[in-house]
């Protein structure tokens, strides 16, 4: 089976950039038709899909975090990793990798991670 998991800082300053990096056993995040999203879970809200890199290397984002949002991957490693800038404290949420295959639901998540926003 498919494992992700989540690992980074989990604190970080308002204005200043979060990082996240998920590390994929058992399954190559180059094989066709896989993708590879970021999800987050704000304290009392709902989950919210923030982006996702295809096994093509393309990506795609929310609409509502376009302009702050960068997904990457490093294939030598199987990871891909979120850059998320300029954060405010509504980022605060627990941040998951997770991933899907074309034309299918999330087969696949990490275990989650807390991430603070915080002076």
């Amino acid at each position: 089976q498919v494992q992700l998991q989540e690992s980074g800082p989990g604190l970080v300053k308002p204005s200043q950039t979060l990082s996240l990096t998920c590390t994929v056993s058992g399954d190559s995040i180059t094989a066709n038709y896989n993708y590879w999203s970021w999800i987050r879970q704000p304290p009392g809200k709902g989950l919210e899909w923030m982006g996702a890199i295809a096994y093509s290397g393309s990506t795609y984002y929310s609409p509502s975090l376009k302009s702050r949002i960068s997904i990457s991957r490093d294939t030598s490693k199987n990871q891909f990793t979120l850059q998320l800038r300029s954060v405010i404290s509504e980022d605060t949420a627990v941040y998951y990798c997770a991933t899907s295959v074309r034309g299918k639901g999330f087969r696949s998540w990490g275990q989650g991670t807390q991430y603070t926003v915080s002076s």
